[in-house]
């Protein structure tokens, strides 16, 4: 017997959005649903005054695959905002990523040639760590005292709630160090914001699409999984599972917004904080992602934590033991014909967005 759908989606971020634009232009009938009061994922945005508040975090659409810019752009005008984040350290204003006007603040260096020079010195002191047994030691290895202590230690602690001596090397394979006077913080192609926010990108991926919000799968899945012929479950994997095989581990954010009366806060769209006292890693200022010239601002200080039960999943910890875990849900979901998981919490994997609309794309090459 036919059913009312050909796919249930489940959630309405920009994987499922996509695959379910591609499949609408292909005839198919989706369904999205998700648990969410709005669309969109973590990249809803919110309306102040003209400004655009990325409701969980700064995202910044960058990619140098021309197939995926194309394709945003086909839906959407992107303007041309540029990444350049700053790091603030006791006082002090730091460019990143690091670069010559990083190196040129820290030691007064001009010149790459005397940039090198005095990275190669810090580095020495350490050259006796063979294999290093921490991320501390593995930074110290790749940069020596001074990135490592302004730039990098603090910060990496209160993002993983943990000294650095307890978070495996891994964690940092290698360190990027531009020797020009370029504060874009991307190597890729193309960068930019959507020109009125996020939602307008994702309103113009489900047009033509059934949406239903504040409607948790997990609710009556047995009513929903009757809805359609086949569900794309971009959830989270262990989930969806029942936690068969244990929960995997992932670090939460907690976002503090405030809105001031003032033009502007701190002239640059996102400041990172270095100190390790400083509850907070970074300071996102929304209305320089537009360029905005609104009289008011909003400010949202972006604070790290454990995640429990109930929080937004961000980050995936895949130290060994939740990598052997996962495999073991991937394993059971290929064995799941009638689902496809997709997504970074259905895969348990960071994505930028860019590789999120290429993945979505080439599972519907392959399934539609």
């Amino acid at each position: 017997m036919k059913k009312e759908f050909d796919y249930l989606i489940v959630g309405a971020g920009l994987f499922g959005s996509v695959f379910a634009n591609e499949a609408r232009k292909k005839g198919k009938k989706c369904l999205l649903i998700d648990k969410r009061s709005h669309i969109g994922g973590n990249l809803y945005c919110e309306n102040y005054e003209g400004i655009q508040i990325h409701k969980y975090g700064a995202h910044i659409f960058h990619t140098s695959n021309k197939k995926v810019w194309d394709y945003v752009n086909d839906l959407v005008s992107f303007n041309r905002y540029t990444n350049s984040p700053l790091a603030y350290y006791k006082g002090e204003i730091y460019n990143l990523p690091f670069n010559m006007n990083t190196f040129n603040k820290l030691w007064g260096v001009n010149t790459p040639a005397e940039a090198k020079a005095r990275i190669e010195e810090q580095r020495a002191r350490y050259s006796h760590i063979e294999e290093p047994a921490n991320l501390e030691e593995q930074a110290l290895k790749l940069c020596g005292d001074d990135i490592y202590r302004i730039l990098i230690k603090g910060y990496t602690e209160k993002q993983w709630g943990r000294a650095a001596t307890e978070l495996p090397a891994f964690i940092i394979r290698r360190l990027p160090f531009r020797f020009t006077y370029d504060n874009n913080y991307f190597n890729d192609l193309y960068q930019g914001i959507p020109v009125g926010g996020y939602n307008k990108l994702i309103t113009a991926l489900l047009e033509g699409c059934e949406v239903r919000t504040n409607t948790d799968y997990f609710s009556d899945r047995s009513h929903f999984d009757k809805l359609a012929d086949k569900i794309l479950f971009t959830g989270c994997i262990d989930e969806y599972f029942n936690y068969e095989f244990g929960a995997l581990d992932y670090r939460s954010l907690r976002f503090e917004h405030e809105y001031l009366d003032i033009d502007n806060f701190q002239g640059n769209a996102v400041v990172n904080y270095n100190e390790r006292e400083v509850p907070y890693t970074r300071i996102i200022e929304h209305k320089h992602f537009e360029f905005g010239t609104q009289p008011v601002t909003v400010i949202t200080r972006e604070y790290p934590k454990e995640f429990t039960k109930g929080d937004e999943p961000y980050y995936p910890v895949n130290d060994k033991k939740n990598s052997d875990t996962y495999r073991k849900y991937s394993e059971k979901a290929g064995q799941t014909p009638r689902v496809i998981f997709g997504g970074r919490l259905a895969q348990y994997a960071y994505f930028d967005m860019d590789d999120t609309v290429e993945a979505a794309l080439k599972l519907t090459e392959q399934e539609l």
